[in-house]
């Protein structure tokens, strides 16, 4: 049944792909794409977790006290099975091979899926096995995590790498200013999130992707579903859940519309910005990282108006850039706008300074 989902438009477009979820978790989830050399061995790093969780659970039981309740040694019992369903580890070795997910972002995706089925049980003692679920893939994960994933590949490659020829587009209930920041040149063609505002870091990053995305759509990460259809109109704020045939046509058809708009437009980038009494325009386009530049010239833009400079200091564990490393950016960023103005915010003092 197709759902209509309201939002905040943030960035204009229209885009239509099949859902990725960035679920929550009670721990840390890695969301990595796997490099698709290495995928045999991510789904092999996923049965060795499996097996090593199946040895806990082994020596659980075989430390019980004799004095133990015989409901501990049952539930290790049920937390063993569930360990060996395929439905889990099968269906998230799926995940790995069919959308290159890394094994922990495998896990969590299954899960999501598998905690549906138990919600709509009928049986309420079933439904409360959800939570000893939970647990199985929050063990599995955990044990993962004593290993990093295989590779961190960059993600600037076409969605037919990731699991079969449609777009992909990400749902989540909010993705953090450094999660963004590995989100740029990604597969990804649209954002929606449940959470934010038109100034959030997912707005900002979202428009200088120049992809549609929608925030503060409220519950669009509970009703969405990985792999459903959605449709993100970036103009309304408006995302389309599971749309018919014709509205899908409909969409498609404005999506080929937009594109030949932009491209007529693109012919108009590189003359001066002037209006029809003779007032001239700066142009000018922000920044988050000194790659960023290539894209300002290629716009026609005579200059950064803003290098948000926070983005060097994110995703660094700790590691935080030197001054000579702040310079390098600077540099880079500067002579790639071949004598074009850049201003710089600089992260102690929130002052923007030109250079």
């Amino acid at each position: 049944m197709s759902i209509q989902i309201f939002g905040l438009p943030v960035s204009r477009g229209v885009a239509i792909g099949r859902a990725v979820l960035v679920a929550s978790s009670r721990v840390d989830v890695p969301h990595v794409f796997i490099d698709p050399t290495l995928i045999e061995e991510e789904v092999a790093r996923l049965y060795a977790a499996r097996d090593v969780v199946g040895a806990e659970f082994d020596a659980l039981k075989r430390d019980l006290p004799p004095d133990a309740p015989a409901e501990l040694a049952a539930l290790l019992d049920v937390h063993h099975m569930l360990l060996q369903d395929e439905a889990l580890i099968g269906a998230a070795a799926d995940w790995v091979r069919q959308r290159h997910y890394n094994a922990e972002w495998a896990l969590s995706a299954q899960l999501e899926v598998l905690a549906r089925q138990f919600d709509e049980m009928e049986d309420a003692y079933l439904r409360e096995r959800k939570a000893d679920l939970e647990q199985v893939v929050e063990r599995l994960i955990r044990s993962l995590g004593r290993g990093a994933p295989l590779t961190l590949p960059e993600t600037d490659r076409d969605s037919r790498d990731f699991g079969g020829d449609e777009p992909l587009v990400l749902v989540a209930s909010d993705i953090a200013p450094a999660d963004m920041l590995n989100f740029k040149r990604s597969v990804f063609k649209g954002f929606v999130t449940d959470v934010g505002g038109k100034t959030s870091h997912t707005a900002i990053v979202a428009r200088s992707m120049d992809i549609p995305a929608v925030v503060g759509a409220r519950q669009a990460s509970s009703l969405i579903r990985s792999d459903d259809c959605i449709i993100i109109d970036g103009d309304a704020g408006l995302v389309i859940v599971d749309p018919s045939p014709i509205v899908l046509e409909e969409y498609r058809f404005r999506q080929r519309q937009s594109e030949l708009e932009r491209g007529r437009l693109a012919r108009l980038r590189h003359t001066p910005a002037v209006t029809l009494d003779g007032e001239r325009v700066e142009l000018l386009s922000n920044i988050e990282m000194p790659e960023d530049a290539d894209a300002v010239l290629e716009a026609g833009s005579v200059g950064v108006g803003l290098f948000r400079s926070e983005f060097l200091f994110m995703n660094r564990g700790g590691n935080l850039p030197d001054e000579e490393e702040q310079y390098d950016a600077y540099r880079r960023a500067v002579e790639a706008m071949k004598g074009l103005p850049v201003t710089i915010r600089t992260v102690d003092i929130g002052a923007d300074k030109p250079l």
